[in-house]
Order: structure tokens, then C-alpha cells, then sequence
């Protein structure tokens, strides 16, 4: 694993005030020959936005939009949009993220799902299709779609805490057979719950899935399994210890301490680049070999 020297890749700009606190938890897709990044930005009014990046390289951020290109919007999403990831389908991109509201005095977090062109995407016409709430009132979080139909449906994976689930839908609106898949594991690194974090990636191997665990002390870490293609359900692997914990200071020190934690990832000539936030405060990248990753034969 190699953390890129230019870490952090983003930082909070001061003089936009909808990106002056905190930029992290960045969806990434590969896209046109070039890596796009939507990250997290809280500004002064304490709301999360999602800012546009982009790399030619996947390290090096060339291009950075200076308004956010996706806004709360509508009563589910009073406090905020938190944590999008990005899924490639055809001509369209499928963006799953967290809506943060509040109920009876108290924080209601769900999971919401919209898409946009791919078309209109490349272009940066931010036209966002119809933003929908696939399990309506219930606190879920960490929705990540696969980005290929398996036995004719689509898969969700999301977090009903502290469990990894998984979920089916023939349209990405009604979503069913919903059921616990990973759970924390005693005296372990993600012994308090687990949760996935980019879109899995399709090898002859099986799934490819970077999930974050989190221990008793709160440090929140990076691990990996590998599923089955055929029925994503069953776990081949699953790593004993952590791909990346928190280390450097950018990582330990921040709005919230001790936390690596990605909501995207590209795989670009066999190496996998992993997007991360640093202590909730600012965004970074990781790259591995394809074959670091995967269970030794």
C-alpha cells in the first residue's frame, strides 16, 4: 500500500463558504479516460454539500469546481447530504448517498438514491433525475449499488448498524429480500460494526469490496473481501487485519479522530486507487496492487 505523497489531494478552500470547514468521504468513478471525484464539504452553516474534482492521473486533482454541484433539497434532506457513491450503468450514473434530517428532536439519517447522465455528467450539466428514499423513515446508511444486474436484479449493499446487509430491486425503487450479509467479528478491528465502502469491483476471482470496520475505541480502518460473482452473499474472504488504519497525522488528527474511511475506489491498470477522508477533515488516496488485495493461493 502507498499513500500518495500529495496527501491530503483536497483541503478545505476558507473562501468558499460551502467547502471552508471540511472536505472528505468522496464518491470516484472512472469516466472519459479521467478519475471524477464528489466529495463531502461542510461550511459555515455546518450542511454537507457534494463538490466536483476531477484527475487525469487519479492522483493529482487538475480540476475543481468552485460551487457545489448537488444541494440538500426537500424536508429528508434538512441537515444535509453526507457520503455519495457513484455507479456506472450504461448511459447512466446511479449516486447513492445519506439524507440527514430530523424527527422528534431527534437526527434521522436514510439512505437516497438519484442518477444522472452519463452525458450530462462529462459536461457538468448537474441535471440530478428524481431523488428517491428506498426505505423510507428507517436510519440506514452506507448504500453502495453494484454496477452490474445479478440474476436480473440490481444489488445493494447498506448498513443497518452494526451489520453489512444486503438488498434486491428489478427498478432501484422497491428493494427486497433484505437481510444481514457481514457482521463484527469479537475482539477485532471492526469488532463495532462494518459497513461497505466503494463499488465493488468484478475480477475472474469473484467481487472485490472494500468495506470500513470499526473498533471498540472508535479508529476506523479499511478491510477487504472477496464474494462470490454468482451470488454475492457468500464471502470467499475476508481480511484478518486492516488494509489501512489510522496513521498519519492527517489521518489521526482532525473533526473526528482516528478515522480512514472511502466511499470510492477505481481500479486503473491493476492497481486499485482508494479514496478516503483523513479524520473527517480532508481527502486522500491510496493505491495497491490488484494482487496485494486478493488471498494469497
Amino acid at each position: 500500500m502507498r499513500r500518495s505523497q500529495d496527501n491530503p489531494i483536497l483541503q478545505p478552500i476558507t473562501a468558499n463558504p460551502w467547502e471552508s470547514k471540511e472536505v472528505f468521504n468522496a464518491a470516484a468513478i472512472g469516466v472519459g479516460k479521467r478519475v471524477h471525484i464528489l466529495y463531502r464539504a461542510i461550511g459555515n452553516d455546518g450542511i454537507s454539500r457534494f463538490g466536483y474534482a476531477a484527475s487525469s492521473d487519479g492522483y493529482k486533482i487538475d480540476e475543481r469546481s468552485p460551487v457545489p454541484v448537488f444541494e440538500p433539497h426537500g424536508e429528508a434532506e434538512h441537515w444535509g447530504c453526507e457520503d455519495p457513491r457513484l455507479t456506472l450503468f450504461d448511459d447512466q450514473i446511479v449516486m447513492s448517498y445519506t439524507a440527514l434530517s430530523e424527527i422528534d428532536h431527534e437526527q434521522l439519517y436514510q439512505i437516497s438514491l438519484t442518477s444522472i447522465a452519463v452525458g450530462d455528467f462529462l459536461s457538468k450539466q448537474w441535471k440530478w433525475n428524481e431523488r428517491l428514499l428506498p426505505f423510507r423513515g428507517i436510519r440506514n446508511k452506507d448504500a453502495v449499488i453494484f454496477p452490474k444486474k445479478i440474476g436480473g436484479n440490481y444489488v445493494m449493499f447498506h448498513r443497518l448498524e452494526p451489520d453489512m446487509c444486503v438488498a434486491y430491486s428489478d427498478d432501484l425503487r422497491r428493494w427486497y429480500d433484505i437481510r444481514s450479509l457481514m457482521r463484527p467479528r469479537r475482539k477485532s478491528w471492526d469488532c463495532w460494526k462494518v459497513g461497505a465502502a466503494g463499488p465493488p469491483i468484478e475480477l475472474n476471482e469473484g467481487w472485490l469490496l472494500i468495506y470500513h470496520g470499526v473498533s471498540f475505541e472508535k479508529v476506523y480502518s479499511l478491510g477487504v473481501v472477496v464474494l462470490d460473482r454468482d451470488n454475492p452473499e457468500t464471502i470467499l474472504y475476508r481480511s484478518e487485519t486492516p488494509i489501512l488504519t489510522p496513521v498519519t497525522d492527517y489521518e489521526r488528527f482532525g473533526k473526528v479522530p482516528n478515522v480512514v474511511f472511502s466511499c470510492g475506489n477505481v481500479l486503473i491498470n491493476d492497481e486499485v486507487l482508494v479514496y478516503y477522508g483523513g479524520a473527517d477533515s480532508v481527502m486522500c488516496v491510496a493505491t495497491y496492487e490488484l494482487n496485494e488485495l486478493m488471498p494469497k493461493k
